[in-house]
């Protein structure tokens, strides 16, 4: 066993003195864990994330995310690790026992580490996912299943979305449970989570255009006046006065089928919660964008996709329908020089 010191790897054997350090130094730490992992109102106030297994913690660091404090199990765990982005970070050993009695994992992989909150803004993300990705920007409106989330995450990183922004109905990026669906999504692109809706242009093109995912044919979780029993309805009755009327009336966006044009330049597409549905602010977005409301024609009998499915289907379709548009682009560009 071996000491780690900031300038040096493993220098010196560890003696008693150490061991006895690192046995009674990790009762209070863990407990900082638990609260980093479980809390959200804390994770806010402390600016702190946490991270657990060595692919996360080696993604996150590679993408220029600052750790504060790694727990390891064993050596071995520590050595997998890229120790020269670790040299700010206090190291503590723990027993695999300890690890178990937070970790909500069946089997720890025996190594966590608490970071700073990530900016976006200001991650490196890999070369690769830089060149693959197209101008695709993804509105996540009230999603509030952790499992959900993570995979949606996972999605937009695979098809390659410029980035992906979330409203404040949304439950936290940096859940535990998101963090382990996303499969290190929030270090391949950028993930602005808790906007406003005012805030949600500032990310966006001015040129863009938005669509919505009609993935539970449902716009709001109230009925509206003149809507057909699920929502999808085109027309909508005249209230008996204007102020009701404007309370009511939703934005009229027209329905088209997933596989035809939609994505023909800088492209958003919002998908709604599974409960709550795509909020109006999303809607109005859409109808001021000139967006359609984009479905996924599916047998009878079966109620809804669910939004991770939903997202995943939309998401390499507009991948496609960008690229196909890109390299007609390219080939039009070289027949003007030749």
């Amino acid at each position: 066993m071996w000491h780690y010191c900031k300038n040096r790897h493993f220098r010196r054997p560890l003696t008693k003195l150490y061991r006895f350090y690192f046995k009674k130094s990790c009762h209070s730490p863990l407990r900082k864990v638990a609260s980093v992992a479980r809390s959200r109102a804390f994770r806010d106030k402390e600016g702190k994330v946490l991270l657990e297994g060595r692919r996360l913690i080696c993604d996150a660091l590679s993408a220029g995310a600052a750790p504060q404090m790694l727990f390891f199990s064993a050596v071995e765990r520590l050595q997998e690790l890229p120790l020269d982005k670790l040299q700010q970070a206090k190291l503590i050993k723990v027993r695999y026992e300890d690890m178990k009695t937070w970790s909500d994992l069946v089997t720890p992989q025996g190594v966590i580490a608490i970071f700073s909150k990530p900016d976006a803004s200001r991650l490196v993300f890999p070369k690769d996912a830089r060149l693959q990705s197209v101008p695709l920007f993804l509105l996540c409106d009230n999603i509030r299943d952790a499992g959900n989330l993570g995979t949606i995450l996972r999605c937009a990183a695979a098809a390659g979305c410029d980035s992906v922004l979330l409203t404040k109905g949304c439950v936290d990026a940096w859940e535990p449970k998101v963090l382990r669906s996303a499969m290190g999504a929030h270090f391949r692109l950028q993930v602005f989570p808790n906007l406003d809706w005012d805030e949600i242009s500032k990310h966006l093109p001015k040129d863009v255009v938005v669509h919505v995912a009609d993935n539970n044919s449902s716009f709001l979780k109230s009925p509206v006046s003149g809507q057909t029993e699920n929502g999808t309805s085109d027309e909508y009755s005249e209230s008996d006065s204007d102020e009701e009327s404007n309370e009511l009336s939703l934005p009229c966006l027209k329905p088209q089928v997933y596989f035809e044009s939609w994505a023909q330049r800088s492209t958003a597409l919002v998908i709604g919660g599974e409960m709550h549905g795509l909020s109006l602010e999303a809607l109005r977005l859409a109808e001021e964008t000139e967006g359609k409301r984009l479905f996924v024609p599916m047998a009878p009998g079966v109620e809804s996709l669910s939004s991770a499915m939903a997202a995943s289907i939309l998401l390499f379709e507009g991948r496609r329908q960008l690229l196909l548009l890109l390299d007609k682009t390219r080939r039009r560009t070289r027949s003007k020089i030749f």
